[in-house]
């Protein structure tokens, strides 16, 4: 598991005084560093840039307010021949805020195409999957002590 924390700034919130819906898929995507380093550690965008995001989803389950961090934490839920599903979870004062689900493709922009993940990265990212059938991530009770990084 990936985890990052993020500090909720005054602009985050909305007239409600919660945490502002379009944040969460920012942060979630912050929350990706780890995994887009380990197709370029050092995020050159320069090189050739081989992902691209397919499908993008949060589920509200809390609500989340200014003044406490709030922890990303972020896991493999399945990996196909080119693709990853990434599960995300954003946890605040021990409460989970919100759940989502990234579809990233590895893709050959020139080519216009799908592209095998490779052995290398595809055995990195098993280290960080979640186990099939492990409901905890899907009931929000997945336990930050799990293979932490």
């Amino acid at each position: 598991m990936w985890t990052r924390t993020v500090t909720p700034r005054f602009g985050d919130i909305d007239g409600l005084r919660h945490i502002n819906n379009c944040m969460l898929p920012i942060w979630f995507e912050t929350a990706r560093e780890p995994f887009f380093r380990l197709f370029h550690p050092r995020l050159d965008l320069d090189e050739e840039w081989r992902l691209i995001m397919a499908r993008i989803s949060v589920e509200f389950v809390s609500q989340m307010r200014l003044g406490a961090d709030i922890e990303i934490r972020t896991l493999v839920k399945k990996l196909g021949r080119s693709s990853v599903t990434l599960y995300q979870e954003a946890w605040q004062d021990g409460v989970l805020g919100a759940r989502g689900e990234a579809v990233v493709v590895h893709y050959d922009f020139r080519a216009k195409k799908s592209l095998p993940l490779p052995d290398g990265i595809r055995a990195e990212l098993e280290k960080h999957q979640i186990e099939e059938g492990d409901s905890r991530a899907r009931s929000g009770r997945f336990a930050k002590e799990r293979n932490p990084v």
